[in-house]
């Protein structure tokens, strides 16, 4: 099992935080297919992302930090999210979660560590499902999501298409543990499943 540095602090992501965050997500649009960004952005494109994900509330933004390395700030290892899931009213209970780590961090249990929090900070909030979108292949994101409870429910094949190839995603839906939403009954027919 791989160590994570005591001093790694998990906190809510900040304007401050612009310029490393969208570093890392570039990383990502440039090397991966595991977004389906094709164009890197300036950090100014990715401040009305970053403002959507306030400091409570369902749509969240985490970030891990090193206060050991970097600048005064530290050096930012990796960012989760939770965000609408739809636009439309009725999927106000579901958030759509993501984790990304910066290169050299992944593969240290940043990931764990930032939706650890990030669940845990969901669970004083009104929601009932979280999913998360994985292109793949991509075992290790598989295996995170594996770890937090999710389960695949479907996958979209070649749903997308970059570096000249087309990619699947899978999908994977978590029922997410409320401590403050109200006692909404179910379809009883799903209870009998």
């Amino acid at each position: 099992m791989v160590r994570i540095p005591a001093e790694v602090l998990v906190r809510p992501g900040v304007e401050a935080d612009l310029a490393p965050l969208t570093d890392i997500y570039n990383h990502y649009v440039r090397e991966t297919a595991l977004t389906f960004d094709t164009t890197p952005f300036a950090p100014e494109e990715r401040l009305p992302w970053l403002r959507s994900h306030p400091e409570d509330g369902p749509h969240r933004l985490l970030v891990a930090q090193d206060p050991r390395t970097g600048d005064n700030a530290g050096r930012v290892l990796g960012y989760a999210t939770s965000s609408p899931y739809r636009p439309k009213a009725a999927y106000g209970t579901s958030v759509e979660v993501s984790v990304y780590c910066a290169p050299g961090a992944t593969g240290r249990g940043i990931g764990t560590l930032l939706y650890k929090a990030l669940f845990e900070a969901l669970a004083d909030e009104d929601l009932n499902r979280a999913y998360a979108a994985v292109a793949q292949p991509n075992e290790a994101s598989v295996r995170l999501h594996d770890a937090f409870g999710f389960r695949h429910v479907g996958t979209y094949t070649e749903v997308g298409r970059k570096f000249g190839r087309y990619w699947d995603v899978s999908w994977y839906e978590k029922p997410l543990l409320s401590r403050t939403a109200p006692n909404v009954s179910r379809d009883p027919s799903r209870s009998r499943r």
